[in-house]
């Protein structure tokens, strides 16, 4: 290291990001003192003063290492900190800084939500961040953000939020091309408009009967978790789709044409039959579909799946290589009535994999018995699908 140049020993400190790793590099040499300051990344664990025994507060100790660096551009901090301490950071570093994760901690602390400045109100400062991602929020007030014209990814993980907060926060970053909301409560109405949104998972967990209302026109990949209500108009890029409700039911689905499609996954206890029967409609060039809802029927009926004729599906779904389908959707596609219209010149051109899954332990007696009776019906109709490509079944 000392035989080195100056200006490869800060390219190698650079990638350098563990705070504790950087302060004990700093006691080495004055040589490599000097070069510190050209590192690029800061790194907080959670456990980062857990022994610490200095008089120095842990907002003090990170204020003194970023203030030491010449150009900070990410910035991530598990430890606790205070909103006085996040305020002076961001006062230092806030306009290099790219890169921005913060542990926020504030969940069940609602006085830190209403105090000036708020932690959410801090983060304001840092207005050519690239990417915000934020670990236990309180956001039941709109955060006083302005724009952040450079976000192109934002993830906010176990919060509790309002609708009109979390509306005004995406309202703050009309560049997004990338959201994440994981493990997330509160709002009832999720209305999302941002024209450059590619990827976007929501994750809402309670009862499961959150609306959705989705704009954005170069969306390619969506994951939605815990909406009984979901309109997405503009889906001319969509690739990839997984709806899963596991708390309530998904009563609509209203998307536009899926001819981009490629993957698509539907999951719940209970689908109102409408909703998947549209789904499987507008999946017609769908290639993996991956299907796991138990039941169908409105509000609290639970009803089975009604039949459904075997060389129509297949017909409709010229593309599909890949089929995960559990028990009820195998029945319903393998009901004598359902297999009446299999020609011995019927083929299923491009199917690869068959995967069934019977899970449940409900009427399992009655769903063993319809199992029995579907793979015997498949069996006989051997003839009828020799030229299809189905490489595996497994029950």
């Amino acid at each position: 290291m000392e035989s080195l140049p100056d200006a490869v020993v800060q390219y190698i400190f650079s990638f350098m990001n563990n705070a504790r790793d950087v302060a004990v590099c700093n006691c080495v040499s004055k040589r490599w003192k000097d070069s510190l300051p050209y590192i690029k990344s800061l790194y907080f664990p959670r456990n980062s003063f857990d022994n610490q025994s200095g008089i120095d507060h842990p907002d003090t100790i990170v204020w003194k290492m970023i203030s030491s660096v010449v150009k900070l551009e990410e910035l991530v901090v598990y430890s606790p900190f205070s909103s006085i301490g996040l305020a002076s950071w961001m006062l230092l570093v806030g306009s290099s800084l790219k890169h921005l994760e913060l542990r926020m901690d504030n969940l069940a602390e609602y006085q830190n939500c209403i105090e000036s400045p708020s932690k959410l109100e801090c983060i304001s400062t840092a207005k050519n961040l690239e990417s915000l991602k934020l670990w236990g929020v309180l956001m039941v007030k709109s955060p006083k953000w302005d724009a952040f014209p450079k976000l192109q990814s934002l993830e906010i993980v176990g919060a509790k939020l309002e609708d009109h907060a979390l509306t005004a926060a995406l309202r703050a970053c009309p560049n997004l091309k990338n959201l994440l909301l994981l493990g997330c409560e509160g709002v009832r109405s999720v209305l999302i408009e941002l024209p450059s949104l590619e990827q976007c998972k929501l994750d809402f967990y309670g009862v499961g009967n959150y609306s959705l209302t989705l704009t954005s026109p170069k969306i390619e990949f969506l994951e939605v978790q815990g909406c009984s209500w979901i309109s997405v108009r503009e889906t001319a890029c969509l690739r990839s789709l997984s709806i899963s409700n596991n708390a309530g039911r998904v009563y609509m689905v209203d998307f536009g044409k899926l001819a981009a499609l490629e993957f698509l996954s539907i999951r719940g206890v209970q689908w109102c039959w409408n909703a998947i029967s549209k789904m499987l409609h507008l999946a017609s060039e769908v290639k993996h579909l991956y299907m796991k809802v138990e039941f169908t029927g409105d509000f609290d009926n639970l009803q089975p799946f009604p039949e459904i004729d075997f060389v129509d599906f297949f017909s409709s779904h010229p593309k599909l290589q890949k089929f995960d389908i559990h028990g009820a959707m195998f029945a319903a596609l393998c009901q004598k009535n359902s297999l009446k219209n299999v020609q011995s010149g019927f083929v299923i051109p491009c199917l690869e994999e068959v995967v069934v899954t019977v899970r449940s332990p409900l009427n399992a007696g009655q769903k063993i018995c319809t199992l029995g009776r579907a793979l015997m019906n498949v069996y006989q109709l051997e003839l009828g699908i020799r030229h299809a490509r189905i490489e595996q079944l497994s029950c």
